[in-house]
């Protein structure tokens, strides 16, 4: 924290605000998937599950444990995705950063990216088995969506960061 920006008699966020901050901001990445932009391949990553992944590697406890399902859910019903699968693919998630942080006391950046890269490319190759038949040729599409969103993840990690810090002292 930089001592320039504290301000220790500064109001506050209410407390239902700033719970209510972290599933806002998960929420609004599903929703731009509802923007009209037609790529020639469909490579829009799922900033829904970006900013998921970084609130939930960032700062622990922002989200419930329950919290994955409910806005896997909503994505499901955003993004045109059989009903169901964001949500058990982003629950699966939190099991796996849960997993992970029983064996590690203390991660770096590095680590929380290389784990958001290895969920992500999950997440998106089950979500193509699910969805997709299984002799569709989407090898390279997906491929080239996991590069974009493992590329994209700093910078989602970089605005939940900057959230959490208004979140916390606004």
């Amino acid at each position: 924290m930089n001592s320039l920006d504290y301000r220790p008699f500064a109001p506050v966020l209410p407390p239902s605000r700033a719970r209510a901050l972290p599933w806002l901001t998960v929420l609004a990445g599903s929703l731009l998937t509802l923007l009209p932009v037609l790529p020639p391949v469909p490579v829009l990553p799922p900033f829904g599950l970006l900013m998921l992944l970084a609130w939930r590697l960032l700062a622990r406890f922002s989200l419930r444990p329950w919290a994955p399902a409910a806005l896997g859910l909503v994505d499901d019903l955003l993004s045109g995705q059989p009903l169901g699968s964001a949500a058990l693919l982003w629950s699966l998630c939190f099991f796996a950063i849960e997993a992970v942080e029983a064996r590690l006391m203390v991660r770096t950046f590095w680590q929380d990216w290389a784990i958001a890269a290895v969920l992500i490319a999950a997440a998106l190759s089950a979500g193509r088995l699910l969805a997709s038949p299984w002799n569709a040729a989407l090898a390279l599409p997906v491929a080239a969506q996991v590069a974009v969103s493992v590329l994209l993840f700093p910078a989602a990690s970089a605005l939940v960061g900057w959230i959490d810090r208004r979140r916390n002292y606004a």
